[in-house]
């Protein structure tokens, strides 16, 4: 398996086993079912290039039909590591919406291995609700949310109970589900990073 390929693998079991099988986002798991989740790994080590890899898919993204792509995972494994750099990178994807004039068509929200809500601790388990195996992007579409949210009783409450199930799953309980980042070759060896690649994964049964 190549590292692009490990990446997308580690997320799609993130996704699968936390998000979707812990009910951690209810809208997830039509838009997987449905294939419209596209997964876009970056080879960036610099949040400089990552900013482009965003811009593309920031593009992309607007210019294909929802039923086709509905919404974008962009994951970067060898840059903005620190979370303290991955916060400080968020201004810059906010920035970019506008500069493509997608400010208010498309929302960037926001995921990553160290993700600390403000007034906890770090290994507080609440913040595993935003906990992804590699920094990453999720690109959605305004329109989506709306649909979402409407078809949703009390959206409000997602954030709370998702609180309590974390609280109640214990970190031995998320340990289980095994759906941290896999070690890459190169990340032991000092070889370069892969070279960018999107994986569009087909529609499953």
């Amino acid at each position: 398996m190549t590292t692009n390929e490990q990446v997308v693998a580690d997320t799609r079991a993130w996704l699968e086993r936390a998000v979707i099988g812990l009910n951690l986002c209810p809208f997830a798991k039509s838009v997987h079912v449905k294939g419209q989740v596209h997964y876009a790994v970056s080879a960036a080590t610099t949040p400089e290039a990552l900013l482009e890899d965003l811009l593309r898919e920031l593009r992309d993204l607007a210019d294909t039909e929802a039923s086709e792509r509905d919404t974008t995972l962009l994951m970067a494994p060898d840059a903005v590591q620190d979370f303290l750099d991955f916060n400080d990178f968020l201004a810059l994807a906010d920035q970019a919406l506008v500069d493509l004039d997608l400010e208010g068509v498309l929302q960037i929200a926001s995921l990553h291995p160290h993700y600390q809500f403000a007034g906890t601790r770090e290994d507080d388990i609440t913040n595993f609700t935003n906990r992804s195996p590699y920094p990453t992007l999720h690109l959605l579409r305004e329109d989506s949310i709306d649909r979402a949210v409407a078809a949703f009783p009390e959206p409000e409450a997602i954030f709370e109970t998702n609180m309590r199930t974390l609280e109640a799953l214990g970190r031995d309980g998320w340990d289980a589900l095994q759906v941290g980042a896999t070690r890459r070759p190169e990340a032991a060896s000092g070889a370069p990073a892969a070279v960018a690649s999107s994986t569009h994964e087909a529609p499953k049964n």
